[in-house]
């Protein structure tokens, strides 16, 4: 299927060209002092795509066995999403949700008995999804991803940390491997194949967005890098050779996609659910998933308000805000990648934007260039 969006230029809107000409020189200054081999941006706006930019390197070419050739950034080059991957997981939930055959006020034993073990017998789907479930730094084993009964059991034994829905702390990837085994105990079917068939696909996104990387498209992978000890140089991670990472899909930061692919996922949720033809869910859905749920409380992890909604976390009031830029509406929501990536929708403008990197790099350094990234496109609205 084609892509849903309609390709336009930023000529034919009214964004400033003074903020993005100067995003575009910060860019390629970040990859000339080696900060990131490579990156891709990509902005939309009412419905079209009027931005779709790559730099610099998908893959470097050096150093390293498996890193042979030296590849260009393309426009269909797929880049390790990390968490962005947690909000198309959240999409298939408005789904389900939004069907009737879950609610996020639903226990999660509802579904997966098995998981009142360890006392986390009354965590609800709302606690997960929020971050205040009790067990962030849990995990699964990726000696068991191949077999999701194993990974159900391994979620199923999770052991608190704190008590569910006492505070806020981000569950990297603890909280998303429940999330899918929900999917998959309500639906009955791989949640990798669910999300596709039923969210990827009928919005036109089959070929830029992958819950689970097929073995056939990973000649498009950018491989995956970090600073190394010598002073701006890069060194490969075990994402870039690792296919059994790859192929899992780990839903709380597997995926890989497109910039391009981002924005269009973002545009449906601005257009009221409706994408490609296709209403995907309501737009009443949409206000009750992308709503700020936990006021100004603290995440421990972020060491802020997060404004967490159900998958995405809005902008809201406070003085600062990770990722979706300080200059942002209010309204704005959107999700990040580790070290590596933001993407974010404005409703007041209409406008979704990403911004994707192939180097996972630390803070401050990391929360500062997000921050001049995203301003410098506000800016722009």
């Amino acid at each position: 299927m084609a892509y849903p969006l309609t390709a336009s230029s930023l000529d034919k809107t009214a964004l400033r060209a003074e903020p993005l000409a100067a995003l575009f020189a910060l860019i390629e200054s970040h990859v000339k002092e080696k900060r990131y081999p490579g990156c891709q941006i990509a902005l939309a706006h009412d419905g079209q795509l009027v931005l779709d930019k790559s730099f610099g390197m998908a893959r470097i070419g050096q150093g390293h066995a498996a890193d042979t050739e030296a590849v260009p950034a393309r426009s269909d080059s797929l880049w390790l999403l990390y968490s962005n991957t947690k909000v198309i997981v959240a999409t298939a939930l408005w789904k389900l949700h939004e069907q009737g055959r879950l609610r996020f006020t639903d226990k999660v034993t509802d579904y997966l008995p098995e998981f009142g073990r360890h006392s986390k017998e009354a965590i609800t789907l709302f606690q997960v999804i929020t971050h205040q479930g009790g067990f962030p730094d849990r995990d699964v084993p990726s000696s068991v991803w191949h077999d999701h009964a194993q990974v159900r059991q391994a979620v199923c034994d999770f052991s608190l940390q704190w008590p569910p829905g006492s505070r806020i702390q981000y569950h990297g990837l603890s909280a998303h491997w429940v999330l899918a085994m929900v999917i998959e105990a309500v639906t009955g079917r791989d949640f990798r194949a669910y999300i596709t068939d039923t969210i990827l696909r009928p919005l036109g996104l089959e070929n830029d967005l992958f819950v689970g990387l097929p073995e056939a498209q990973q000649s498009r992978m950018t491989y995956l890098y970090e600073p190394a000890a010598t002073e701006l140089q890069q060194q490969l991670r075990e994402e870039s050779t690792s296919t059994t990472w790859q192929r899992a899909g780990v839903p709380g930061g597997g995926a890989y996609g497109t910039a391009r692919g981002m924005v269009a996922l973002y545009q449906m949720m601005l257009q009221g659910g409706r994408l490609n033809g296709v209403q995907l869910v309501s737009p009443r859905t949409l206000a009750y998933a992308i709503q700020n749920h936990t006021g100004d409380r603290v995440d421990e992890f972020m060491g802020m308000p997060m404004h967490r909604g159900l998958g995405p976390h809005l902008r809201g009031h406070s003085v600062g805000i990770r990722g979706l830029g300080s200059l942002a509406s209010p309204r704005t929501f959107g999700h990040g990648g580790v070290g590596t990536s933001y993407c974010w929708a404005d409703p007041d403008s209409g406008v979704s934007f990403a911004y994707i990197t192939n180097s996972r790099v630390p803070d401050p350094w990391h929360s500062l260039r997000l921050d001049q990234v995203s301003n410098l496109v506000h800016a722009a609205l």
